[in-house]
């Protein structure tokens, strides 16, 4: 009978990024985006519960026989460390574990835009990093935390769940904190991280409208807040902010996003013509008429601003896409597929 860890090291080797685990169906594992399946062993009700139980704290493990669902890191030493989302589904336990790189890339090694080395520079405010599960934000945002550390002499702390990437001190001091092993939620964790004289926070996620709200008055506060949201674009995110809050705080929200917002980077990962996949930006930068589209709702002048800033670091999602097909990067069927503007991209 093969372990959790046995068939983590065997996904390892075949170069894939997650592991999907069900009751009655048999391991399937990501390659390149795309799912396989691992062997042809159906996974019962008892292994999947002994393989699990192996690898997750007890006290964990009760959070999710309460809730249903529950999150971790599991760390295999010499091999990988993995983010665990343990949830239940018609056929019983299910799991899903992501690889995240033993090593932090840096932003040149990720080819990722030079405007991010200039939002990794900000002073204050808020940088929200948005895109689907799986578009590679938690390794964009530790690229930019990295730089922080190693160019300057922060404060950093880190509000995730769980811990994802663990950073050690260069020139500034980091700090991390797990959801439901050092705070309890984000919003308290954030409370708690308010009063540790903190420069940068970074928030895994910003889940409710409680965690939002503490986030924009962070920001206001003069610290530089780095943030999570999945969304796919700018003017998707700062609806999707607004309208976490009832009517009554909607106005008042969008005061205080137009005030503290400094940047959106939305990430997309895109399947390459020669196999792997490739990152695909669309990217919102402080400018002058921002915070009045924000104030008045007016979201689609905002790609007017991204369109019209290209020389200032700003690009649209579907410059980028077009970008890549010109190079040859990625097909035009792909390219259609992640547009915004479909038409622009019509397959003939």
């Amino acid at each position: 009978m093969e372990t959790l860890d046995q068939l983590l090291i065997e996904m390892l080797a075949k170069g894939g990024s997650d592991l999907h685990l069900s009751v009655g169906a048999v391991p399937k594992i990501r390659i390149d985006g795309e799912v396989f399946p691992l062997g042809d062993r159906v996974v019962d009700a008892p292994h999947m519960e002994k393989m699990l139980k192996e690898v997750t704290p007890p006290n964990r493990w009760e959070v999710f026989q309460r809730e249903g669902d529950a999150d971790l890191a599991h760390e295999i030493p010499g091999h990988a460390r993995f983010r665990m989302n343990l949830f239940r589904n018609s056929h019983g336990i299910a799991t899903v574990l992501r690889q995240i790189p033993s090593r932090i890339a840096s932003l040149d090694e990720l080819n990722l835009p030079e405007a991010l080395k200039d939002i990794a520079g900000y002073a204050d405010g808020l940088v929200l990093v948005t895109g689907p599960t799986g578009s590679g934000k938690s390794t964009t945002l530790a690229a930019i935390i990295d730089h922080i550390n190693e160019n300057t002499s922060k404060q950093i702390i880190t509000l995730e769940d769980p811990v994802e990437f663990t950073h050690t001190d260069k020139n500034s001091t980091i700090l991390h904190r797990e959801v439901s092993e050092h705070t309890k939620t984000f919003a308290k964790g954030l409370r708690g991280a308010i009063r540790a004289d903190p420069d940068v926070i970074l928030i895994g996620e910003m889940r409710d409208m409680e965690t939002i709200r503490l986030a924009l008055n962070c920001a206001a506060m003069g610290m530089l807040v780095f943030a999570t949201v999945h969304t796919n674009n700018a003017t998707k995110t700062i609806d999707r902010i607004i309208d976490a809050f009832p009517d009554a705080e909607q106005n008042q929200t969008r005061i205080m996003l137009a005030d503290s917002l400094r940047a959106v980077v939305s990430q997309l990962l895109c399947q390459k013509v020669d196999g792997g996949r490739v990152a695909v930006h669309e990217i919102l930068l402080m400018h002058s008429g921002l915070p009045h589209c924000i104030r008045k709702g007016a979201l689609s002048s905002i790609r007017n601003i991204i369109d019209q800033n290209r020389d200032q670091g700003m690009i649209s999602m579907d410059a980028s896409l077009s970008k890549l097909l010109d190079e040859g990067l990625i097909s035009q069927e792909e390219a259609y597929m992640k547009a915004i503007d479909k038409a622009r991209f019509k397959v003939t």
